[in-house]
């Protein structure tokens, strides 16, 4: 008689399965570092509002909505800049685009500038980079993998060993352009688009974002993937996911403005039961402080050189204060702006140069479509005030917008008497910021344009020399 009342047999079987847990529990110790893996997902051209966390109802992202479902969701997330290149160096390196001397659409970032993945790498890190990169060689040559298609991701994850990874993924939609197939699973109704008072309520016009909406399903549902195959392989609970877009979508008075539309973010950070399921960030949030935070939360170094501070607390529960103020900027992208904006809860204030000339689209919007449609109306005198607005010129030197009345930022308030203390005020905080970030006059670092403001024309394909006066 067996005095533990359990036969060989089951015996057998219960040292079988404690066997197996330390076995396979070992080897998922091994592949779980004791730093968190960091994965940074960034769409490209794909404005703040255009999915259903916002609440887009013409867009339903469901993936992004369960990584938001069960992280943190920043409500009043703000770029640097609204062009792709720009943007993403100023992530990289956590400087103001006109600190990092490669403020222009299409230029590298400069030798000896700190950038995320060296840091990631001196702290530990295996780092990876798929998809889009648009920062030229110094930042390329820091990563320790590279690949190019979705597919790839199962190369690098097999080649971590024991280390904690950094992955940064830079998909391609919804950038243009667009091949919309009404047949396509992701496809969406033109006819149910809404469109934007600076647009055209076109066919034409509808058809593209039609077609850009879909890029924005597609998306979702290759972010999914990625999130999925984190589950398959058990990472998912020590993996850090962030989540944002490098600009507004690629639309006329959007991407390359200064406005909500080109700079504001959808922005998600996601670690299971470090980071509350379900939380919500309302206040000014800028992502000059996301390198900053990356590597506060990896336990790496932090240069003093870069311009924004860590917000860990703040994914932690700690209730601290969002930032006062917020800053972007534009420069060249096909064509020539000196804009810089600074924004609070209430109001945004711009200090524009070149006021002579029309607003400055960039040249992929301004050959679009949605901008031809609007040539169209304005040819017959048929554009509304908001729609005028991208051929108005002179334009204001200055602008001032009350956001809650105005979250389109089509009226000017400047010149209103009730408003000049405010706009002098936030003039001063722009000036001050200027100062203190070592940003350049009007004056100089111009390029010529490539591309006609007026008719969208392109007629260069290339990059004007910089004229440093």
């Amino acid at each position: 008689m067996h005095r533990s009342g359990k036969s060989p047999c089951k015996r057998a079987v219960i040292a079988l399965k404690i066997l197996a847990l330390i076995v396979f529990g070992s080897c998922t110790a091994h592949a779980q570092p004791a730093q968190p893996n960091i994965l940074v997902l960034i769409a490209d051209d794909m404005g703040w509002e255009d999915n259903s966390l916002y609440g887009s109802r013409t867009v339903p992202t469901p993936r992004l909505a369960g990584l938001a479902s069960q992280g943190m969701l920043f409500e009043q997330a703000f770029l640097t800049t609204s062009s792709c290149s720009p943007s993403r160096i100023s992530l990289m390196s956590g400087l103001y685009p006109h600190q990092t001397g490669a403020e222009d659409m299409h230029q590298p970032l400069p030798a000896g500038i700190s950038v995320l993945p060296k840091l990631m790498s001196d702290a530990g890190y295996r780092t990876g980079h798929m998809l889009k990169t648009h920062y030229g060689p110094y930042v390329d040559s820091q990563f320790d993998w590279y690949g190019k298609k979705l597919g790839d991701i199962d190369a690098f994850l097999d080649s971590t060993g024991k280390k904690p990874f950094f992955l940064w993924m830079g998909f391609h939609d919804p950038h243009r352009p667009y091949e919309d197939d009404p047949k396509d699973q992701f496809s969406v109704d033109p006819k149910k688009v809404p469109v934007r008072p600076q647009l055209a309520p076109t066919p034409g016009t509808r058809t593209e974002l039609a077609a850009y909406m879909r890029a924005i399903r597609r998306l979702d549902h290759d972010i999914g993937a990625v999130l999925d195959n984190l589950e398959r392989r058990g990472l998912a609970d020590n993996t850090i996911v962030v989540f944002l877009s490098d600009n507004g979508a690629p639309f006329p008075r959007e991407k390359g403005s200064v406005y909500d539309a080109g700079v504001r973010t959808p922005l998600i950070v996601r670690w299971p039961r470090k980071i509350a399921a379900g939380s919500r960030f309302q206040k000014l949030m800028s992502t000059i402080d996301l390198t900053p935070t990356i590597l506060d939360l990896a336990g790496a170094r932090t240069p003093a050189s870069m311009a924004g501070q860590s917000i860990a607390p703040v994914l932690f529960g700690k209730a601290l204060e969002g930032r006062k103020y917020v800053f972007s900027e534009r420069n060249w992208h096909g064509t020539d702006a000196h804009i810089r904006s600074v924004r609070t809860e209430d109001y945004r204030f711009v200090l524009n140069a070149y006021v002579e000339l029309p607003f400055p689209n960039p040249s992929d919007l301004s050959s679009s479509q949605s901008f031809r449609d609007m040539i169209a109306l304005r040819e017959r005198g048929r554009l509304t005030p908001q729609q005028e607005l991208n051929f108005a010129a002179p334009r204001p030197l200055v602008e001032l917008y009350y956001l809650p009345a105005d979250p389109g930022e089509y009226h000017n308030l400047a010149a209103k008497a009730e408003h000049q203390r405010k706009a002098t005020e936030l003039a001063r905080v722009l000036e001050q910021w200027s100062k203190s970030t070592g940003d350049f006059p009007p004056w100089k670092r111009r390029r010529a344009d490539t591309s006609d403001r007026m008719t969208g024309i392109i007629f260069s394909d290339k990059i004007p020399p910089l004229i440093d006066e």
